[in-house]
């Protein structure tokens, strides 16, 4: 008991010197879209990773009601009495036969999506203190929406079949008060493990660095990050996890991030604009080619504006269609929402044509699909592979399998002539 008091006087300690974002912690969070969040991304990297026994004690000082009881949300009821609470250092699991047995540490992002790995297994912005039976109901579903309800909490969270449009497994749903809390803890595993995400197993992630998430799941969790705006405990709870593990969550800070990176309105969009963002010359996208080579083609295009959210990012769709004119709906999309007017198609083969279009687009989002588009050609590839290495004797005599033992080759250049005791050099175009 001495050790925790002591642990939890000495965080709260921290809290008062660690209080408010740090001067300088995020001056390098510049960009838009995947820029940005690997900016942030490098920012939040390498935090001081906690054991799994020493959660419960960090608890004390980041999920505590102010009355040494234990921040619940799969248990509390905002405004009213939750049917039951726990003590800090007391009621941990254990056993549990129903709700109010006990307390334990429930990973938001289940644990079995990243096998059990470090740091995420222990990452304090991602497992928080909460009912066990509760936590074992909720199991490892996705977080969700459900209208069919199979079992609900004493606080109203939910599990059962999802209704929210794109997915239609097993959800848990949180209650509407903290949806908000689970989103901005998404959007934080997104960007902290965008160099890991690509190993996970989850209806959620979609093993990318970017975008990272199923568009269905980006939608909801941006709904609920809007209908939930960042509440005086989430603040909290970030200084007293950055005096833990000297990282924060860049989209409780900053939640207008999340739509400079993913798109969308966060509340900065004006959703009355008509219009969609347009170039000077009406229509004209001026795409044009950068460098062309056999496996590569890049492309630069005017940049578009948004006379109506003019602070808001425009974004791109880039298509290419093997035929002219490129038709978007069956064209192959290369790029998508990106905020540079420039793109590189890394997936060309040589000797080929390519038609290419733009679609820019704003918050709202409205569409204009450029009336100018451009046809490319990718060259021969022209570079020589040596496939073997044979021996003469001399001019004119026949080449043989292989330099002979103990011989060392060193191919540089050109061969321009053939004299003797020279090797014989095959890029299998044709005749020795």
């Amino acid at each position: 008991m001495k050790k925790s008091l002591f642990t939890l006087l000495f965080s709260f300690a921290l809290l008062r010197i660690f209080a408010g974002i740090p001067a300088g912690y995020y001056d390098t969070a510049t960009g838009t879209g995947a820029a940005l969040k690997t900016n942030l991304h490098n920012i939040i990297d390498d935090h001081s990773t906690q054991s799994y026994d020493s959660l419960y004690i960090h608890y004390e000082s980041t999920d505590n009601t102010g009355t040494n009881t234990v921040w619940d949300m799969y248990s509390d009821v905002p405004g009213g009495t939750p049917a039951y609470t726990y003590t800090h250092g007391t009621n941990q699991c254990g056993t549990y036969n129903s709700e109010a047995d006990c307390y334990n540490r429930e990973h938001s992002v289940p644990s079995s999506w990243f096998n059990d790995a470090s740091p995420m297994y222990t990452d304090l912005f991602m497992v928080y203190p909460t009912d066990g039976y509760v936590n074992n109901r909720r199991s490892n579903y996705p977080f969700g929406e459900t209208d069919s309800p199979t079992w609900t909490s004493t606080n109203g969270s939910k599990v059962g079949p999802c209704s929210y449009p794109g997915y239609s497994g097993t959800v848990f749903e949180p209650i509407d008060e903290y949806k908000g809390d689970f989103a901005r803890t998404y959007f934080y595993a997104a960007t902290r493990y965008e160099d890991k995400i690509s190993s996970w197993s989850s209806p959620v992630f979609n093993n990318t660095a970017f975008p990272a998430f199923e568009s269905w799941a980006y939608d909801m969790l941006l709904e609920w990050s809007n209908m939930d705006p960042v509440s005086q405990k989430e603040i909290d709870r970030n200084d007293a996890v950055y005096a833990v593990q000297g990282n924060r969550n860049p989209f409780i800070d900053h939640p207008e991030w999340i739509c400079q990176i993913w798109g969308g309105d966060c509340g900065s969009c004006d959703d009355s604009d008509l219009t969609p963002p347009d170039w000077a010359v009406s229509g004209q996208s001026n795409i044009d080619t950068g460098s062309v080579t056999s496996s590569s083609v890049s492309l630069i295009w005017d940049t578009a504006t948004d006379a109506q959210n003019d602070t808001m990012p425009v974004r791109y769709d880039l298509y290419r269609s093997p035929t002219s004119p490129v038709n978007t709906s069956t064209a192959t999309l290369v790029v998508s929402a990106a905020t540079a007017a420039s793109a590189t198609d890394n997936t060309v083969s040589p000797s080929t044509s390519y038609y290419y279009k733009v679609v820019a687009y704003n918050c709202v989002p409205l569409y204009l699909t450029a009336s100018d588009e451009i046809g490319v050609t990718t060259p021969e590839d022209t570079s020589d592979t040596i496939y073997s290495v044979q021996y003469a004797t001399a001019v004119g005599a026949a080449c043989y399998d292989s330099p002979r033992a103990g011989e060392q080759v060193t191919l540089t250049g050109v061969v321009t002539a053939k004299g003797t005791n020279k090797y014989c050099i095959s890029d299998a175009d044709g005749a020795w």
